[in-house]
């Protein structure tokens, strides 16, 4: 999360996890969503360079959409795990 503190960062990853929660289908708490969303920021922009789409500022919404998408990934990955 390029050009934010701390604590925007963990508002950042709880909004993160929260939305990837709504887009998953899942129902999580506030803790699982800060630390799914984390993970997302670290997934997120591992995932946007090997497609040549990371954003070149940073801030809150590309920090939010990159780790949005990271945590999406994460969640389906983890639920993909899970039903085997």
């Amino acid at each position: 999360m390029q050009g934010v503190g701390w604590f925007l960062a963990i508002i950042i990853g709880i909004l993160a996890g929260w939305i990837a929660e709504r887009v998953t289908g899942r129902d999580h708490g506030l803790i699982t969503n800060l630390i799914v969303g984390l993970v997302g920021a670290l997934i997120g922009p591992v995932i946007l360079n090997v497609f040549n789409l990371m954003p070149t500022q940073g801030g809150f919404w590309p920090s939010l959409v990159v780790s949005t998408i990271g945590a999406i990934v994460l969640l389906l990955i983890v639920g993909l795990i899970r039903r085997r």
